[in-house]
Formats: structure tokens, sequence, C-alpha cells
């Protein structure tokens, strides 16, 4: 029995095979962020635990028992550092712009990152110990419009990928003005139903009573559903801002569905939250989820600033696209040399089609039908063959694998006669 090394537990490789899929998604999400003006952020994959610890909420699952921390190297002990791997990056995305100023810009900052997150959680479909997020952030204006905007990027996404139905729920979570009441009104209903919760359930009631709305366990159902809800609870100024966004996806055309249960695990979101969900992936179907937190960037040591964005799972996201969605690798042709002395020129002849954009690839050599068969393997358009004659004379032979037609080629036209091929559809 062979003692070879794989891949550790909640994690996945990403091969060649599937590399597409990935990319056309990538392809998609910078194309539209483009047209939306979003700006890309790249941040540390690891940052101080403190942060975490600060920005998400200790009582959160994520921090008391989710994350993958460790200390920083030092010969010096008093300089090692407590260091966590990142588990979603608003955090580093919000220290990112206390540490460099970016508030000093012209605000909002529309900001956009994707990368790999950790949590230490049970693998499960679409759901991996490292597993990658894409996600939008704007920071800077508390304007009811920057909530649907947000909203409106990911419709846009997910719809231009030709995902199946997906639900937009909506809610707010009140403020500091209001939610405080709320919550110990949630808190007292919850301690008189203990006996009919979960132990995790029993712990949040009085760490942080919001998380037992987001309970998925059966038995706790019933109390969850007769709780008393935030909307009941929310102030002049919340109620005037969900209606706002409200509006504003009106206008635009997007349908949404009020979801007084609904609120987000992290302790930093503040009014508006919101879920896009799936009707294919089982219990755990939120392929999008976010909202606004306006008090983030001032608990993590920066100036007053209110901010809004999403994250998205790939893993899951892709789980949902459609098999024909991912557009071919598009191999324009495969340089096939028949005879020893073509080999060098053929070498040559690739790299120059590929220095004018055109994806070329080189037969493995042998006998033609053999090359021919791998020409239909890669899904090649063309076939540009250099045997003996060819040579003879410095012309190739350019045959079309969808229509079976063959001409003759000058040696040095062969990039004119490809590049006008492909661009006139031949």
């Amino acid at each position: 029995m062979s003692n070879h090394v794989t891949a550790p537990k909640g994690t996945k490789d990403i091969l060649p095979a599937d590399a597409g899929r990935w990319q056309h998604v990538e392809a998609m999400a910078r194309e539209l962020f483009k047209a939306y003006r979003y700006q890309e952020i790249r941040t540390p994959v690891f940052e101080s635990t403190d942060l975490f610890q600060r920005g998400i909420g200790e009582n959160t699952d994520i921090v008391g028992k989710e994350m993958y921390t460790f200390e920083s190297k030092s010969d010096d002990p008093t300089k090692r550092l407590s260091l966590t791997l990142r588990p979603e990056n608003t955090a580093g995305v919000v220290r990112a712009y206390i540490q460099h100023k970016l508030f000093a810009q012209p605000l909002p900052q529309k900001l956009w990152y994707t990368g790999p997150m950790f949590r230490y959680e049970r693998p499960q479909a679409g759901r991996q110990r490292q597993f990658h997020q894409l996600g939008v952030e704007v920071l800077g204006s508390d304007d009811a419009r920057w909530d649907a905007e947000v909203i409106v990027v990911a419709t846009d996404f997910l719809a231009r990928l030709g995902l199946p139905a997906l639900e937009v729920q909506l809610n707010s979570v009140g403020d500091d003005a209001c939610r405080p009441a709320y919550r110990d009104t949630l808190q007292a209903y919850l301690r008189s139903h203990q006996d009919a919760l979960c132990e995790n359930c029993r712990t949040r009631t009085e760490k942080n009573p919001l998380r037992v709305l987001d309970c998925k366990v059966p038995a706790c159902q019933p109390v969850v559903q007769a709780a008393p809800t935030i909307t009941e609870n929310l102030c002049d100024g919340c109620r005037g801002h969900q209606a706002a966004v409200e509006g504003y996806l009106t206008a635009v055309g997007v349908a949404f569905k009020r979801n007084d249960r609904l609120v987000r695990g992290l302790d930093y979101y503040t009014r508006t939250v919101f879920e896009i969900v799936s009707g294919d992936l089982g219990a755990q179907n939120t392929v999008c989820a976010g909202g606004r937190y306006n008090g983030l960037v001032e608990e993590l040591g920066g100036p007053s600033t209110p901010a809004v964005g999403w994250g998205l799972g790939l893993e899951r996201l892709l789980m949902l696209l459609p098999a024909d969605a991912t557009p071919a690798t598009g191999l324009t042709a495969l340089i096939m040399a028949t005879h020893g002395a073509a080999e060098p020129v053929a070498f040559r002849l690739a790299h120059d089609l590929r220095g004018q954009g055109l994806a070329i690839d080189l037969a493995n050599g042998g006998k033609l039908d053999k090359q021919f068969k791998q020409a239909e393997r890669l899904g090649a358009r063309y076939a540009v063959i250099l045997g003996e004659d060819e040579l003879a004379k410095g012309v190739v032979s350019i045959k079309d694998l969808t229509t079976r037609e063959q001409r003759s080629v000058p040696l040095d036209g062969v990039k004119d006669a490809l590049k006008g091929a492909v661009a006139g559809g031949k």
C-alpha cells in the first residue's frame, strides 16, 4: 500500500479540468465590477487575531470555534504575535482602509476582492475548510442607494452567469437606537423557552440572542418562528432606510422577499441584511450574503464610516453553474510536424502565432492520424500541418476540423490566415 501524501481534510485541488470554470466566473466578475467602477483590493491571508475578535465578535461561532490561529515566530518571546488565517475578508478590507487612510480619498470607496478564506468546520457540499470568496465593499456613505447597489451588483453577476431562479431575502437588524431594546425583548422571550431550545441556542440566548433566529435545528423552530421580530421594533430611521432600499430595488426590477427572521452570523451588521438563496442547494442554500456595517470602521480604530457589502462563496456558486455556462477553452490550432526537420520550424511558428494572441499547441508527434485524434481530443479548431513536402515548398496545410476543408498557405502567411479565419468565423 502506497504511503503518498494527500491534501488536508477540508481542502480541494482545483484541477486543470475545472480551472476553466473558475476562470470564467472570475472573468465575468472583473468585467462587471469594472462597469460599476469597483476597484480591486488584495489583503494578506493572515491578520492579527485581535482584528477578527474585535471585528467579527468574540461571541460568534467563527471566532469561538472556527478560526485557524497560530503564534508568529520570533527569537524574542515577547514579540510573538497571535495571527489568524482570515475566516472572512471584510475585517481585513476595513483594516487596510484605516491603515492606508483611504478615507482621505474621494468617498465612497468602492472595492472588491477575491481569494481563499479559512474556517474549521465540518466539510460538506460547497463548504470546505479552505474556501474561496468573492466580495464587494462600499465604504463612506450611509445612503440607502448603496445598499441597493451592492444587491443589484450581486443579482446582475448571478444573472450573467445564467444561474437558475434565485431569491433575494431582505431584512433590517436595526441600529444602536433600536436594537438594544429588541435584544432585551428577544432575550427575555428566549429565556422563557429555554427547555425547548438546543444547547447552542441556550448559550446564544445569553451571549448573542439574535443568532438564535439563525438556528437550523428542527426542534428549535417553533420557538424561533414565534419569537418577536426586529421589524416590530425598528426606529423611524431604520424603517425609513429599509423603505428606501426596497424602493431602489423595485425601481430596477429586482424582486425581493422580506424575511423578518433573517440575521447574519457576524456582530458588525446594522440595518440592512440580505441573502440570495437557491432552491437547488438543500439546507445550506445561501449563495450570497451581506449587509450594512456602520460601526465596524470606528470599532477597529478608524473614523466613523458607514459601509455596506457582501461575500459570495465560489465553491457553492460553481455547484449551481450550468454545465454549458463555461465557454470552450478555444484552442485555435494544433501544429502537426510530420518530419523531423519540420519540428524546429513548427516550434518557432507556434511561438510566433501565440505572440499574435492565438491559442496554439504542438502535437505530440507520431503518425498523422494519431495527431488528428489529439486535435479532436483538445477541441482544436484547425490543424496546421507541416511535413516534408510543405517544408520543401515553404508552405503549411491548414485544415478546418469542422468543415474538413484544407488549403495550402505560405509559411509567412499563416498568422494572417488563422487570424482572418477566427475573426470571420470560418
